[in-house]
């Protein structure tokens, strides 16, 4: 009885020392600066500011492959390959577009302007001023993947036909939490709206 107590002393530590190290690691993460203009049932009419990412593109697979390839491009970029060797804070979310090829986003923070950058010592990573925008969002948890990205594009687009509400065809999923997140993650799908008059 005193092994099992001891077991699940130290399993509630973990688990305490881990929810810590997430709040560390998201509290005061810079976000895609954002005002919700409605809310719907499932959906959100949201502006976004004009914002300077960081890109890079590559051919379609499937959402591991892209998003593992992609995301260790850019976080390799951030943490310091460039040639200043300057490492730049993490954002949240993580965008990567959905077209015939990807473009995996890392948003810029606020402080630098582009021409303030290092410059990337991989030549596929490259710098992308995104003007305001008016997106439409619908949220869902978990793991993402393939089937769960499709079946919520497909809500989001039921939800807006409904609603009458038109769209582009400038679909992103959004990512909002790091690998080792094992719970309360949270992913968007949101397109562009067009001529938004809500």
């Amino acid at each position: 009885m005193k092994i099992v107590l001891i077991i699940v002393g130290i399993l509630l530590c973990l688990t305490a020392i881990y929810g810590f190290m997430v709040y560390k690691t998201q509290n005061g993460i810079e976000e895609y600066p954002l005002k919700v203009i409605k809310k719907y049932d499932h959906i959100e009419i949201r502006s976004y500011e004009a914002s300077l990412f960081t890109s890079v593109t590559i051919p379609k697979g499937t959402y591991k492959e892209t998003s593992s390839r992609g995301f260790r491009i850019l976080a390799g970029y951030i943490f310091g390959d460039n040639e200043e060797q300057e490492k730049i804070a993490m954002t949240s979310p993580v965008m990567m577009s959905m077209e015939d090829s990807t473009t995996m986003m890392f948003m810029v923070p606020k402080q630098y302007k582009k021409e303030e950058l290092p410059s990337p010592n991989q030549t596929s990573i490259s710098f992308e001023e995104l003007p305001p925008k008016t997106m439409a969002a619908i949220s869902f948890g978990g793991w993402a993947d393939d089937e769960k990205i499709e079946e919520y594009k497909k809500k989001l687009i039921a939800q807006l036909e409904f609603l009458g509400i038109s769209f582009s065809n400038n679909f992103y999923f959004l990512g909002y939490n790091a690998p080792y997140e094992l719970i309360n993650r949270k992913n968007e799908v949101v397109v562009e709206l067009i001529n938004a008059q809500l």
